[in-house]
């Protein structure tokens, strides 16, 4: 239900006191966004557009409130000011030194019970642009890196792949972008990291990438990414409501993509929450429903990341990862079974559960990938940890694996083996014609860390 003190539009606010864009931070998430400000007597009204019948948010003076100001180097941004309330500081900047200075004007004028509009001229309004673009990397900088390091253990696993070797590749340069809109090692403060990680599927046609650090330094990358790869602005606007709800101190992006021409990307918080929060990130509906009620009758209260995707069109996916509740693999290899079978997928090939069986010995921990969208159980994930090398020369055999290919893939990574190898189930509808539907094996990497300098 609508707040009803924002059910008002910029039209009906006319005259207002002062009106114009100006780009705010968000509260638990710390983005960037511009916004059509409106200043009516001691209340700042903020739209997403100066058409808006309804405001996104409010500000109202107290008698203690104060504007001033804010040249604080650490948030890079010139031409702000900080507006204080009981509730919280707001930090907001404008396009000019002048633009900015008469907004406090004003503000102030108004907190002493004054009205702008009544005592100075009208101000012509600043014109909108587009939000910061990241910063664009050199052709140098990924030889510039060290080889050890997981920037370039991650590029030379990247050069091993033959559908991103075309300079023209639109797949190349979604992974491009998304490569430049992680944080440099340099901003990293004293006991912090930035985590990598790489997958593939047993025959190298489908990958995913993702990347996650500390809020502070990825937040606004990541939302610039997704602005500059069209992601809509309600799926922002999701990411700030979750991060709101959550308030991760870890976030990061993740991209998918294949051969042929598969691209995708979101967001996920690798943080240990209850799965009844992680919900909250998933579109209502029967799916995530019939979910919430299996984890709870199975013990299920936690996960260890929860996830989203950001492409510009519906159905929204949402992924959350959880370990198996049980201290034996029989145990938690019959729950995840359970899982395939309730969330109607089909049962997992015998010849490749027989192949797990046979090395249960070395296993234990199993976890689970579940993806729901409001239209239905999207993919499903039985996530096996530390498989051993016999393992997966088993899985190489079964699943008619590109021996060589991988390898090589592999030792560019660093030749440490998969963290996890997965029997996942893509159900038919949600490949698009470009991902593999029905059942699939991939291989999931860590392939280190960033640490600060």
């Amino acid at each position: 239900m609508s707040d009803p003190s924002l059910l008002v539009s910029v039209a009906k606010l006319a005259p207002s006191d002062r009106e114009g864009w100006l780009t705010k931070q968000g509260g638990a998430i710390k983005t960037w966004k511009k916004r059509w400000f409106v200043l009516k007597g001691k209340k700042l009204y903020y739209f997403k557009s100066k058409t808006d019948d309804e405001a996104t948010g409010l500000i109202e003076f107290e008698p203690d409130s104060y504007v001033k100001e804010d040249r604080d180097k650490e948030k890079k941004k010139r031409f702000m000011f900080s507006l204080g309330t009981s509730r919280r500081v707001f930090y907001i900047f404008a396009e000019s030194e002048t633009d900015m200075k008469q907004w406090i004007e004003s503000i102030k004028r108004n907190m002493e019970g004054g009205s702008a509009a009544s005592t100075s001229p009208s101000v012509p309004k600043v014109p909108a642009s587009t939000i910061e673009s990241p910063p664009k990397t050199n052709g140098t900088q990924e030889k510039a890196l060290n080889a050890s390091s997981p920037r370039a253990k991650i590029a030379n696993a990247k050069s091993t792949i033959s559908f991103l070797r075309d300079d023209d590749s639109k797949v190349l340069e979604f992974w491009q972008i998304w490569s430049e809109s992680t944080p440099p090692q340099s901003d990293l403060q004293s006991g912090t990291t930035i985590e990598f990680h790489v997958a593939t599927s047993i025959d190298m046609q489908k990958l995913t990438w993702r990347t996650a650090g500390p809020q502070n330094i990825f937040i606004q990358k990541m939302v610039d990414f997704f602005w500059n790869v069209g992601a809509p602005e309600t799926e922002i606007d999701r990411l700030n409501d979750v991060g709101a709800l959550i308030n991760p101190l870890k976030i990061g992006s993740w991209i998918d993509m294949s051969d042929k021409g598969g691209m995708d990307g979101g967001w996920y918080f690798p943080v240990d929450i209850p799965v009844k929060l992680a919900i909250e990130a998933s579109d209502a509906g029967e799916p995530t429903k019939k979910f919430g009620e299996w984890a709870e009758a199975n013990e299920v209260t936690n996960c260890y990341s929860v996830g989203r995707d950001m492409g510009a069109a519906p159905p929204r996916q949402t992924e959350v990862r959880f370990k198996l509740p049980g201290a034996e693999f029989t145990s938690q290899l019959n729950l995840a079974i359970d899982a395939f079978k309730s969330f109607n997928f089909p049962a997992l090939p015998p010849a490749a559960v027989d192949i797990l069986r046979s090395n249960s010995t070395d296993l234990t921990g199993l976890c689970m990938s579940v993806i729901t969208s409001s239209e239905g159980f999207v993919r499903l994930g039985l996530l096996v940890p530390k498989p051993s090398r016999e393992l997966v020369n088993q899985l190489y055999e079964y699943g008619q694996a590109p021996k060589d290919k991988l390898a090589k893939f592999e030792s560019q990574l660093g030749g440490n083996g998969p963290a996890f190898v997965e029997y996942q189930f893509l159900q038919k509808g949600f490949g698009y014609t470009v991902y593999k539907e029905g059942f699939d094996i991939v291989f999931h990497y860590f392939v280190g860390e960033d640490h600060s300098e």
